[in-house]
C-alpha cells in the first residue's frame, strides 16, 4: 500500500526538530514507479530555508523580483527586503556560471591567446576563432 506525502508542515517539523541541524536523507522513493534509492542525500539548499524564507523566496520568484511589489506583499519597506533578500542570500551558495556566459559571446583577440598560451585550445582553434573575429 503507497505512502501518504509528507505534507510541507511535516517537513517543516523535521526542520523544527533539527535545530539547524544539516539533515541527511537515506532512502528516497518514487511510489509510481516502484523505485526506491538508498545511499546517503543532503537537502537541495532551497529546501534548507525555514518555512518563512521558503515564502518570502516563493513570493520574490512569483513578483519576478520586483522590490516595489514585494513591499506590498508584505507590508514592509525597501530596505527591510532587501536586508532579507540579503540575510537568504547569504546562506545560499551560488553556482558560477561564467564559463556559460562567455559562450554566448565571442572572445577578444586577447582571450584567444591567453587560451592559447595556457593550453586550453590549440592552435588550429585558436586561428579559427581569431578569423571569426575579422
Amino acid at each position: 500500500m503507497p505512502e501518504t506525502p509528507k505534507t510541507a508542515f511535516d517537513w517543516q517539523e523535521l526542520l523544527r526538530i533539527a535545530q539547524g541541524a544539516p539533515l541527511v536523507i537515506e532512502r528516497v522513493r518514487i511510489p509510481e514507479k516502484q523505485i526506491a534509492v538508498e545511499g546517503q542525500f543532503t537537502l537541495p539548499q532551497l529546501a534548507q530555508l525555514s518555512l518563512e524564507d521558503q515564502v518570502f523566496v516563493t513570493a520574490f520568484l512569483r513578483s519576478h523580483g520586483t522590490i516595489k511589489e514585494m513591499e506590498q506583499t508584505f507590508g514592509v519597506s525597501y530596505p527591510t527586503i532587501k536586508a532579507r533578500l540579503n540575510r537568504i542570500a547569504s546562506r545560499l551558495e551560488f553556482v558560477e556560471t561564467v564559463d556559460h556566459v562567455e559562450t554566448n559571446r565571442a572572445p577578444s583577440r586577447t582571450e584567444v591567446l591567453e587560451r592559447l598560451k595556457a593550453g586550453e585550445i590549440t592552435a588550429a582553434e585558436a586561428i579559427r576563432a581569431l578569423e571569426a573575429l575579422k
